[in-house]
């Protein structure tokens, strides 16, 4: 069967194709008017966008921010673009017609029924079979074409304007509309030359004043105030336009200083005032005082003129210190607007300074130390209550008198400031003898650098037998390789020179602080030590706090290498001792701090003195079922990989030294760098494996410290392969620091589950046996469960032998008569202190 066009003469017409072609009427004429869309949209975008910016620029005003002739430039610009964009769209605009419009109504349409509908039979006409099957056919086709429903256009861009720049200029129009001003459109008629006048009807001017964006206050329309009295912060702007013949409209006022004329531009030009205005007046409030627009039409007001006050800051609280050093203090600050911004300044208060020893010359110039003070990330500035915390504990300012000021700043460039702040300046103390030693002399170097000749003597006289003082043979090792180099530099000092010196001292003191991991009693003795001379000095409820757990940490670390070497080496308990638990030593710890919380010095160091007595003599028993757990094997292998990075610090620090002295090194630096990978993946397979605590928060917070120490090994294993000696060592005490943090929490982690197992009824720990007299190991009667025992009877043991050979040789030393002054100075200090 063949078919053809309507045109193509085929037989009689039959009226059911056109009854089905007439239904479409409504459809048909939807579809085209979105192919009138479609193809205007996609030909004069570019057009109705570049009025449209053209409109939010005149509506903002922008024509009144340059010279006449930058204004008509820009004018003829934009006539060009739209005559450009104009004839684009003429060029692309193609006008649809309604048999268009029916092919995309048969194309959403299945089998095309409209176009079939439209066809004529051609073949077949005079039979009558054919005929019946072909008006069949276009029956169906018919039925389908009343389903017809209008076509969408297409009206998407996003091909031809990749950049959106349609809906930005369709936002920037809409917030003009909203925000801007309509009349400023009637403003473009003076760009072109000749007169021009305001359109009959407007208005005869136009006010606004704009306030500081910081005071969060909006823009005033001045025409739409109905009230005399105008209330605007100092500072803001007020723009007022006079339309009409020159003359007709003067503006009077006092409250600000008007702006000087525009110098003229290299046309001539002398103002960016648009023809067809008859003034412009633009000024910043300054005072209060009267606003008027004399002439007809005109209007008055009172403005008054509120101040922006400057901040003001104070110190709030006392000056606090952390155990580490830092220090915490209070301020609190208020604005009228909001603070933006603070400093304080921290000056040495060189009066208060006690003047002795290596502080008796006059310092150098010490540069004032200034912070920044903390501000809210979020929320309301106009009233603030921070805490400043800070380290400067390697400063020469640390734990001198200074002078703080508080200072504060607004977004107006006020500024406020709080008196000064006369207070100790916190900072890191070192308890260790031997560290705080070599920080007095690094502070004296900053001081100034011709103590270096007071300070060496003295460093060197430390060196003499330093294994009876100190407990780091690495710090004694760098130390001596310091004052070899010390001995070598020429005088006087740079400053680079200083501030190196001054740095090495630093980790020294750090070194001596820590001390080497060795057996747990040296570390018992470390803490006891640094506890001890903490008390001395009076060191601060959070430093004791600190110094307390560390102290409880080797005490805990102790009875467990006691409790191990018992489980080797079973020894028979000697008969009719008394033993001591575990819990029976906490409350010993206990009670020396409850000592030092109440002020009881002198009580404090007896008990401390009788405890270290008890643990250098104590023996230790296992109870029954405890013959699992004392010993933990990854504290024991994180132990072993801490003291091996330190092995491995001290061979890099070696190293370094020999290359500063042109001498080779000792280990290759690919070698080093193997090693330190080879402990850094020691250290991960730890971490991949039980550690104690797991799941509780200490222990968590000891695989943090670990994850810092694997981290700062892989930098340092990084330096090494580059050859940074330097950057190699700083990271190594940084790996070394992480781990000493995540052992302690490690050993908190295992405290408590020990508690936890003796709270539940479980088989306590026995640490020791004690006198069989009915006595505590302190020698005092027994008391009720509360406390050890009674205060009555304190054993008086005799002084330690070693601190009393040490104290004959300072009294021998001192006698001698021959040795330079500083050190007979400081061997006079010494004996004081003891």
């Amino acid at each position: 069967m063949i078919f053809g066009s309507p045109e193509s003469d085929g037989g009689m017409a039959d009226p059911a194709p056109e009854t089905a072609l007439d239904a479409l009427k409504w459809p048909r004429r939807l579809t085209l008017a979105g192919l009138w869309a479609e193809r205007l949209t996609q030909a004069f975008w570019p057009l109705w966008t570049i009025l449209l910016f053209a409109f939010a620029a005149i509506a903002f005003g922008a024509h009144d921010h340059g010279p006449l002739l930058w204004v008509q430039i820009g004018a003829g610009l934009l006539a060009l673009l739209t005559l450009i964009a104009l004839a684009w769209g003429l060029y692309r605009f193609r006008r649809p017609t309604m048999d268009e419009a029916l092919a995309r109504l048969d194309a959403a349409l299945p089998g095309r029924p409209i176009a079939a509908l439209r066809d004529t039979q051609i073949v077949g006409s005079a039979d009558p079979a054919s005929v019946a099957v072909w008006r069949v056919h276009l029956a169906r086709m018919a039925e389908r074409a009343r389903a017809a429903r209008p076509v969408q256009p297409n009206l998407q861009l996003s091909a031809r304007d990749p950049y959106s720049l349609r809906y930005v200029a369709l936002t920037a129009a809409v917030m003009a509309a909203l925000f801007g001003s309509l009349w400023r459109v009637t403003e473009v008629t003076g760009i072109a030359p000749g007169p021009a006048e305001a359109m009959p009807g407007g208005p005869v001017w136009e006010g606004w004043a704009k306030p500081p964006a910081y005071t969060g206050k909006p823009t005033l329309y001045l025409n739409e105030i109905a009230g005399d009295t105008i209330e605007v912060p100092v500072g803001t702007r007020i723009q007022i336009r006079l339309y009409g013949p020159e003359g007709g409209l003067t503006v009077e006022q006092d409250i600000a200083q008007v702006a000087p004329p525009a110098p003229a531009t290299a046309d001539g030009a002398t103002a960016a005032v648009p023809q067809g205005l008859a003034g412009l007046t633009d000024l910043t409030v300054s005072q209060s005082g009267r606003l008027a627009i004399a002439g007809r039409g005109g209007r008055e007001w009172q403005v008054m003129a509120i101040p922006d006050l400057a901040p003001t800051v104070q110190v709030s609280g006392e000056m606090g210190r952390e155990a580490d050093g830092k220090f915490k203090q209070g301020f609190a600050a208020e604005d009228d607007y909001g603070v933006t911004g603070g400093q304080v300044s921290i000056t040495l208060d060189l009066a208060g300074v006690d003047r002795r020893f290596g502080l008796s010359i006059e310092p150098e110039p010490i540069a004032p130390l200034v912070l920044d003070l903390p501000m809210p990330v979020k929320g309301d500035r106009a009233k603030i209550d921070e805490t400043l915390v800070d380290d400067v504990s390697q400063s020469v300012l640390a734990n001198m008198p200074v002078s703080m000021v508080f200072s504060v700043t607004d977004a107006g460039a006020n500024a406020g400031e709080a008196p000064a702040y006369a207070v100790t300046l916190p900072g890191r103390r070192f308890f260790d003898p031997m560290a705080a030693a070599v920080i007095e002399m690094r502070r004296d170097l900053l001081w100034n650098r011709e103590n270096l000749s007071r300070a060496l003597p003295i460093l060197k006289a430390m060196m003499y037998r330093p294994e009876d003082l100190s407990r780091s043979a690495s710090a004694a090792k760098r130390l001596r390789v310091l004052i070899r180099e010390l001995d070598a530099m020429a005088l006087p000092l740079t400053t680079e020179q200083r501030d190196a010196i001054a740095e090495e001292l630093w980790q020294i003191a750090f070194m001596f602080e820590e001390g080497d991991l060795g057996s747990a009693m040296d570390r018992l003795q470390r803490a006891q030590d640094r506890l001890e001379e903490a008390i001395r000095n009076g060191a601060s409820p959070e430093e004791i706090d600190q110094l307390m757990k560390d102290m409880q940490q080797a005490m805990r670390d102790y009875t467990r290498e006691l409790g191990e070497e018992a489980m080797r080496n079973p020894q028979p308990p000697q008969e009719g001792g008394q033993e001591i638990t575990g819990d029976q030593l906490q409350q010993m710890l206990d009670e020396i701090e409850r000592l030092m919380n109440e002020g009881k010095t002198a009580e404090a160091m007896a008990l401390m003195e009788q405890l270290r007595q008890l643990m250098e003599n104590l023996q230790v028993t296992q109870g029954e079922g405890q013959g699992e757990g004392q010993g933990n094997p990854s504290m024991k292998e994180l132990g072993q990989t801490l003291q091996d990075q330190q092995g491995l610090s001290d061979d890099a620090y070696r190293d370094m030294q020999r290359d500063r002295n042109g001498e080779p090194g000792a280990q290759d630096p690919d070698e080093l760098a193997e090693r330190q990978g080879e402990l850094r993946q020691r250290l991960n397979d730890l971490q991949s494996g039980r550690l104690p605590g797991d799941g509780t928060e200490d222990g968590e917070a000891g695989r943090d410290a670990l994850d810092r120490a694997e981290e700062a090994m892989r930098q340092a294993e990084r330096a090494l392969e580059e050859g940074d000696l330097d950057g190699a060592l700083d990271r190594q005490a940084e790996a070394m620091q992480a781990m000493r943090e995540g052992m302690k929490e490690f050993g908190d982690a295992l405290a408590q589950e020990q508690r936890d197992e003796q709270g539940t009824g479980g088989d306590q720990r026995q640490a020791g046996r004690a006198d069989p007299n009915g006595k505590d190991p302190l020698g005092r009667e027994t008391g009720d469960a509360a406390r050890i025992g009674s205060d009555q009877n304190m054993v008086q043991n005799d002084p330690d032998t070693r601190a009393q050979e040490l104290l004959d040789e300072i009294r021998r030393r001192s006698g001698e008569a021959e040795r330079p002054q500083e050190e007979l100075d400081y061997l006079k200090r010494l004996l004081d202190l003891f």
